[in-house]
């Protein structure tokens, strides 16, 4: 390492400042401020010579993070991204989104605060684009041999990449009107301003990927359409099917999924025709009593969006009771802990409430949600209890529902193609990422099921290394994982 007692002299872990709650919550812009490099390279020299990096075993990328903390700290940043990319097609993705279990391994969090991987990670692809250092890579030959890969998240995008640079021809599909699925519309602006997928894409596309979106793959091309057109598919749609709420009362007017507002917010944001005269979208939070169901990263998107339409109180909902302040015994180290966590929208307003459930919607007489009946909770032998005498109600214009997801959706392209399922309801694939249909692969949550952006790019790279294997009989691209999901038979 550059300076082997760094964690020794510089104890303290520092991160970018974020913009004053009153200033951020007038844009949409992300809400951090600059990060020095003189700091930043302080912070990379806190890495320790620990012998055995647990944070290659806490990220599924395998990114290679004691060796750019390195680079970093000496300066050579153009050497720090060559190691980043070797590893993580979309850094300045997995920079601002992912949850960082690298960091939850990191052996110096044993007993101080972990040294600062995603910011270091982040700066250094942003560095690169800065200094031109992020150009196309097209193949130097072209196999002659055809790829679809349906869906334009972050496993998607990673599978066209890796198949595009390894000579195949790639085409993605994308059945919303702008790539990037859930990095498109899903994660707000402030945590990812859109821009950062279009210069990508811009690289992708100048390395042969075509992309076509607007394409509903099982409507508008059929699967055995599919299947004729290219020698190898990859499934990468996600895990869309989302988890319902079906209580008395859930048939009112402004109760809605997470994913029916969300988008509308980002094409605001990108300048679609969707508002009305008041210039506000049709799923609005403006001067509403807004209650939010689900107290995970969904929700917290749901919080911070709310806020900046002008909602007039937030309460997000968690059935969970309270996490503890310090990592809790049941998530020892390396594993990544259960612990209380204050996103930037938390920290913006609204009222968290932990161990409740919601048991009724109440309506008006025009058919709108007024209130919910809710309960407090306890938890005994893994099951939630209701504590008697506990209940109450409380008022509310609008609710969202940000419960997660229990998998794919499966009418239309993958009953059609006829897939065989896990005993989770997600697609099979073997250890080569192959669905039961021959020829069609799948990788990320399609397969895995609701997981972290990391794990989505992970297995879109693992998936591409299966494909290429399969149509040239050996490959050269990386594989750094294998599927763990155990099919049902």
């Amino acid at each position: 390492m550059g300076d082997p007692s760094g964690f020794l002299k510089h104890t303290r872990r520092e991160l970018p400042v974020r913009r004053p709650v009153p200033l951020r919550l007038k844009d949409w812009k992300e809400v951090y401020e600059e990060f020095s490099h003189d700091t930043l390279q302080v912070q990379a020299s806190r890495c320790m010579d620990c012998g055995i990096p647990f944070c290659h075993n806490g990220c599924p990328l395998g990114n290679l993070i004691p060796e750019w903390n390195d680079l970093v700290f000496r300066g050579r940043w153009r050497d720090a991204i060559e190691r980043l990319h070797a590893t993580n097609n979309f850094p300045e993705f997995t920079g601002r989104l992912c949850p960082a279990p690298c960091e939850a391994s990191c052996v110096l969090g044993i007993n101080q605060d972990a040294v600062t991987i995603k910011q270091v990670e982040v700066e250094i692809i942003e560095n690169a684009f800065d200094e031109g250092w992020v150009t196309p890579l097209p193949p130097d030959a072209h196999t002659g041999r055809t790829v679809a890969v349906v869906g334009s998240g972050p496993a998607g995008l990673a599978a066209a990449q890796q198949l595009t640079r390894a000579g195949h021809t790639v085409t993605v599909f994308e059945r919303a009107d702008r790539i990037g699925g859930l990095l498109r519309y899903g994660i707000p602006e402030f945590k990812m301003e859109k821009h950062f997928i279009d210069r990508r894409l811009t690289q992708m596309e100048a390395e042969g990927t075509e992309f076509r979106a607007g394409v509903n793959v099982g409507v508008d091309i059929t699967a055995e359409q599919l299947q004729d057109d290219f020698d190898a598919v990859v499934l990468a749609g996600g895990a869309t099917d989302w988890r319902d709420l079906p209580i008395p009362g859930r048939e009112l007017n402004g109760i809605h999924q997470a994913m029916e507002y969300l988008p509308w917010a980002n094409r605001v944001q990108l300048g679609d025709p969707v508002t009305d005269d008041t210039g506000e979208p049709p799923i609005t939070a403006k001067g509403k009593r807004v209650v939010i169901i689900g107290g995970g990263d969904t929700g917290a998107d749901c919080l911070g969006t709310s806020h900046r339409q002008g909602a007039a109180s937030v309460h997000q909902f968690e059935i969970m009771p309270r996490p503890p302040e310090a990592r809790a015994d049941s998530t020892p180290w390396p594993t990544y802990p259960l612990m209380f966590r204050v996103s930037s929208a938390h920290e913006e307003g609204g009222e968290r409430v932990f161990s409740v459930n919601t048991e009724e919607f109440l309506g008006d007489d025009n058919g709108n949600v007024r209130a919910l009946k809710v309960h407090e909770v306890v938890m005994n032998a893994g099951r939630f209890e209701k504590v008697e005498g506990s209940e109450f109600e409380l008022e509310a214009d609008i609710v969202f529902l940000a419960m997660g997801f229990v998998g794919p959706e499966k009418p239309g392209l993958l009953t059609d193609l006829g897939v065989e399922f896990t005993d989770r309801g997600n697609v099979y694939r073997d250890a080569d990422f192959q669905t039961s249909v021959p020829g069609v692969f799948v990788a990320g949550d399609m397969g895995r099921g609701q997981s972290l952006i990391v794990w989505a790019i992970a297995e879109g790279r693992a998936a591409a290394s299966a494909v290429d294997d399969f149509l040239m009989g050996s490959t050269a691209l990386p594989r750094p994982i294998k599927p763990t999901a155990a099919p049902q038979r």
